[in-house]
């Protein structure tokens, strides 16, 4: 049962969050108005009767229920609205959400500069990272060396489940710019009362604009929502990154810090339009318009920022002189673009860099279409070098200087591919591929050896040509990839602009080798090998277990590490959280995912090549989700090396990177991460053995928990169809690819994110914590309480798998859950009695191993923000109830109810801000 029942109507605000309460009541009062404006009197005040009747329902000991003194109970407020109400109720909360959700992060903004103002080291920021460094005996040239070393990838994925329409991404921006003026203290009451007219302008135009379209979202709606944050967030964020970190370094180590060459340590790629796993539409064509699409977005972000240092670069040959190297670059510019210089007004042709500058502006809009553009972004960089040159030795620093540095950092992160493309496809595909070029139709249930030993065989054949795929539509489908990838890397996209080949369900060395194959049948090669990445992905429990294996047979092969010697001696291998946690449960997949990555980490260090480990997380805690930087602490020694990659999809993607200051501070604080524990990893504890079997105990009974409810009670697969709207999330559009793989039937089909999903819906969030409790039960009792509480204290990988179950203990509603199960009739009888026991055992337990009495007693922070959300989403809760049972009673055939659904589900997932 919830762990806010009890709670009382007013929430606490330390005095640090009392401007946050300020905004929070403004802006809640100002939502008020736009409903009842928007939406009349009846509709103001259904949305106020559900929310006292959800406040009045947690403050009871028990459900809320009909003749409980002020009125009807909540079950009867919310019920047996017709579809236009339920509609307008759940746009109600959304706008409530929506504001809420701006107002807490232009706070987190709001207290980065109060750490600043006061001059106090936040937490997290690259000051305590480096101070962190210099205490673990790091010198400069130490902190030089990992600087060198050190790279942080967020990989945006094509498959989100909150893909807000980019008008409304755009309105919330709005929002958040005036909510951080109105933080500027000498504002008068009149600038104050136009602010807050200019946001509930946004507010009102946001409830006029559909927020889903009703069409299934296409790749390139995906590409827009993704590109969205990529060119107008954190493109903007970048140079300051850079510069933040320059001042921590020179504050902890002093003057010769100034000097020090900073390398690149960002980067930032994508799987929207390369990731066809599962997804017919996407295809060698997408490569190439996303290609395309991400060269014309960042040359548009270039020429934009090009002509406003043109505007500023006015020095005047009368007053300044300029570099050699600058003068003659200008004239070699003059003379190949005569008439660009024509256009010129006369007036500003003594000013060489504004010159310059017009006439690169011209080379960026004719890259790609003529040869007077760019070729790479390479010569942007070196046009752009000479400026900054030119410059700084010309009394030009305080002049424009730094204004050129910050647009060649950005050129150095982005190029001209913007974000790199990784591309994916699942094994089976390849074997299917393979079965035909072979005419093998047995060739998938060979064994793994024998597979393997025949496309070795191909391999080592000279220059082995392609079978004829006339016919064979799946092996024409593969090659054109491969040949969509080979012209990227030829043309002027650069060598960056395509990432790893990831090969979904990697079972063996076979599945790594044939995408060498098929990239060469294609002519995917150059001088004899082949410029492409493979990156095995493992997913479920027994892939993991067997990665380390795999992993030391394909370095144990000479015609594999020859390839590697070609890409650096580096491999990426990604592991999945979201098919091995659906596979065994949460504990038992964070425990297969730990022991996967230190028996890989062992495994390359023996072979001397160096490991890149992408974590493939969802949004929320059962598909890997959380606080990455703490994930990152709690790796296993040698597991990080540096590099981390890590994919962002759903909600999280906004959550972490829709405004520029969250987003400057989500890449400082994950980035620090990494260089702790590459350069300062916990030393290896005494105790860890015994730790080890400890948590072995916990995670194979938990596994067995798990299982035997999921996979082996015979009622369970009703229980799930019934009792979470799975067939709405089914009909939703929120992705351009099917929610199964292959059939709606069974759960091993069922793709992760629309499981959780369900789960999350009905309050459940069953694959959050589910069979955890009785895995530390029986630890208890094999173990003691005093092994399992000082791993809770000590250990960061418990540690962080205990705050993690909090948070969606918190997050759960069983009391809410138990109508849901009320759907599912004779099997939600049977079922949600052992759902319920083992819940209550799992809070118990988390709560008792961390010496705590309630939940979220140490993040306070989140115990309010869920307490702000609970009294808008309970309402929309009960209600999806309703209509679930009505829409079902009427053979799911009524397509308002269905409506009205769709938007009951969205409203919930903006409340719980996490979906799947």
């Amino acid at each position: 049962m919830s762990s806010e029942r009890h709670a009382p109507r007013e929430i606490e605000f330390e005095e640090k969050d009392r401007p946050l309460r300020d905004d929070v009541s403004i802006l809640g009062a100002l939502v008020g108005d736009v409903i009842r404006d928007q939406g009349g009197d009846a509709l103001f005040d259904l949305v106020e009767t559900a929310r006292r009747r959800a406040i009045h329902r947690r403050e009871s000991s028990a459900d809320s229920s009909e003749g409980k003194p002020g009125g009807p109970g909540l079950v009867s407020v919310v019920a047996d609205l017709d579809p236009r109400q339920a509609g307008l109720l759940v746009r109600s909360f959304l706008t409530y959400f929506r504001v809420v959700n701006l107002a807490e992060q232009v706070h987190r903004i709001r207290r980065r500069r109060d750490y600043q103002r006061e001059g106090r080291v936040q937490a997290g920021s690259w000051a305590e990272t480096m101070r962190s460094l210099q205490e673990a005996g790091l010198d400069l040239a130490g902190v030089a060396d990992l600087l060198g070393r050190l790279v942080f990838e967020p990989v945006f994925t094509a498959h989100p489940t909150e893909a807000t329409r980019r008008s409304l991404l755009e309105k919330e921006l709005e929002i958040a710019k005036v909510l951080v003026r109105r933080l500027d203290p000498s504002l008068t009451p009149e600038e104050d009362r136009k602010a807050l007219d200019q946001i509930r302008a946004e507010v009102t135009t946001a409830w006029q604009t559909d927020e889903h379209p009703f069409v299934r979202p296409t790749v390139r709606d995906e590409m827009e929502h993704v590109l969205y944050h990529v060119t107008d967030v954190i493109y903007r964020i970048v140079p300051p990154l850079y510069e933040d970190l320059r001042r921590a370094l020179t504050s902890t180590y002093g003057e010769a810090a100034r000097e020090l060459p900073l390398p690149d340590v960002f980067r930032c790629a994508s799987w929207v339009g390369g990731d066809m796993d599962g997804n017919p539409y996407v295809s060698a064509a997408t490569i190439r318009e996303t290609l395309v699409e991400q060269r014309r977005q960042i040359l548009r972000c270039y020429r934009s920022e090009v002509r406003d240092l043109g505007r500023h670069l006015s020095q005047s040959l009368a007053r300044i002189d300029v570099s050699e190297d600058l003068a003659a670059r200008l004239d070699d510019y003059r003379s190949r673009m005569p008439e660009e210089v024509d256009r010129v007004p006369a007036r500003h042709r003594d000013m060489p860099y504004r010159m310059l500058l017009r006439l690169i502006g011209k080379r960026l809009a004719l890259t790609g279409s003529s040869p007077l553009g760019y070729r790479d972004a390479d010569g942007l960089r070196e046009d752009l070098e000479l400026i900054e040159a030119s410059l700084r030795n010309h009394r030009g620093h305080h002049a424009g200087a730094f204004a050129v540095r910050r647009l060649l950092r950005r050129v150095r992160t982005f190029g001209f591919h913007l974000a790199t493309l990784d591309v994916r496809q699942d094994s089976r595909v390849h074997r299917d591929v393979l079965a035909r070029a072979f005419l093998d139709d047995r060739w998938s249930d060979r064994p793994a050896a024998g597979r393997l030993r025949r496309v070795l065989q191909e391999l080592e054949k000279a220059g082995p040509r392609s079978p004829d795929p006339t016919g064979e539509p799946e092996l024409l489908r593969a090659l054109e990839t491969f040949a969509a990838l080979g012209e990227a890397k030829r043309t002027g996209f650069g060598p960056k602009s395509v990432g790893p080949y990831i090969v979904s369900m990697t079972q063996g060395a076979d599945d790594v080798m044939t995408v060498l194959l098929l990239a060469r049948w294609a002519g995917l090669e150059e001088e004899g090998h082949v410029p492409l990445d493979v990156a095995p992905l493992f997913e479920t429990v027994p892939d993991l277990e067997a990665a380390p294996e795999i992993m030391d047979g394909l370095l144990s092969m000479p015609s594999y590490r020859e390839h590697l010697s070609q890409r650096g001696d580096r491999q990426v291998v990604m592991v999945g959280y979201s098919d091995s946690n659906k596979d065994g449960g949460l504990a038992a997949a964070r425990w297969a995912l730990q022991r996967s990555q230190a028996a890989l980490a062992e495994v390359f260090e023996r072979h001397g090549v160096g490991l890149t480990i992408f974590h493939g997380r969802g949004g929320t805690i059962s598909r890997g989700g959380g606080k990455t930087h703490r994930a990152v602490q709690a790796a296993p020694r040698g597991s990080v090396d540096g590099h981390l990659r890590v994919t962002e999809q759903g909600e999280v993607i906004n959550a972490k990177y829709g405004l520029r200051g969250i987003a400057l501070r989500t890449l400082e604080v994950t980035a620090g991460a990494v260089c702790l524990a590459t350069a300062a990893p916990p030393p290896a504890d005494p105790r860890d053995a015994a730790w080890h079997r400890a948590m072995a105990d916990i995670a194979d009974h938990s596994r067995s928990t798990y299982r035997a409810l999921v996979y082996e009670h015979p009622d369970f697969l009703a229980y799930f169809r019934n009792a979470t709207p799975i067939d709405v999330i089914e009909r939703m559009m929120i992705g351009s690819r099917p929610a199964s793989r292959r059939s709606r039937q069974g759960l091993g089909n069922l793709r992760a994110i629309p499981w959780v999903f369900s789960w999350t819906q009905s309050r459940h969030i069953l694959p959050g914590w589910y069979g955890l409790g009785s895995g530390l039960a029986h630890a208890l009792a094999e173990h003691g309480r005093e092994t399992l509480e000082t791993m809770a204290r000590e250990w960061r990988f418990l540690r962080t798998l205990l705050e993690d179950v909090e948070m969606v203990l918190a997050k759960a509603d069983l009391d809410i859950a138990a109508h849901y199960a009320d759907l599912a009739g004779g099997a939600g009888d049977t079922l949600f009695p052992i759902i319920q026991a083992e819940f209550e055992q799992t809070r118990d337990l988390v709560l008792g191993l961390q010496g705590r009495q309630e939940l979220l007693e140490g993040d306070p922070a989140l115990r309010r923000s869920i307490r702000l959300r609970n009294p808008y989403v309970d309402p929309m809760s009960l209600m999806q109830i309703d209509l679930l049972r009505r829409w079902r009673d009427g053979g799911r055939q009524d397509e308002d109810l269905l409506q009205a659904l769709l938007a009951s589900v969205h409203g919930i997932a903006q409340g719980l801000q996490n979906t799947g």
